[in-house]
């Protein structure tokens, strides 16, 4: 449950949700930069698409941060449907023609023909599967408590392995 997390969860979930934000952000052209430009208005729903992407990704990144002293076992799997989340949101919020994979696709005229009014589909699908898997790492983190057996402590207050590196 987020209410029992630490301060260092609390961190690691603000920092992934503020480098996501600024990411997302400037390649996207959401953010004004000299490197990306917009070539059509941004949509007044994408700044909240953007802005929910990021704070639900900071809080996922905070369910693989564990407490100082304990061990938390992760599996790959779990990540291919955040990732897959992220990669929506990103061409949701995207300027259609800026998009080179949808204008290698679509060509410029199909980019804004057939993506353009794809895009708030994909957007409510990307935070609906965000939510999904952040749902899913907090009832998980809470229903399946990985055992420390991998870790000693010696009696310098040290960690090691069980393996003796």
């Amino acid at each position: 449950m987020v209410r029992a997390w630490t301060v260092r969860q609390w961190g690691a979930a603000g920092v992934a949700a503020i480098g996501t934000a600024l990411l997302m952000g400037m390649a996207t052209a959401i953010i004004d930069n000299p490197v990306f430009v917009r070539m059509i208005p941004t949509p007044w729903w994408a700044y909240l698409v953007w802005i929910t992407s990021a704070v639900l990704l900071g809080l996922i990144v905070g369910t693989y941060v564990t407490p100082r002293g304990q061990v938390k076992r992760s599996d790959s799997a779990q990540h291919r449907p955040t990732l897959g989340a992220v990669l929506l949101a990103w061409f949701a919020v995207g300027c259609p023609t800026c998009n080179m994979l949808v204008v290698l696709a679509l060509g410029a005229s199909g980019a804004v023909t057939w993506f353009q009014p794809l895009q708030p589909v994909l957007a409510v699908l990307s935070l609906v599967l965000l939510g999904l898997a952040l749902r899913s790492r907090l009832r998980n983190a809470e229903s399946c408590p990985v055992p420390n057996s991998s870790v000693s402590v010696l009696d310098s207050g040290g960690v090691r392995g069980t393996d003796g590196a």
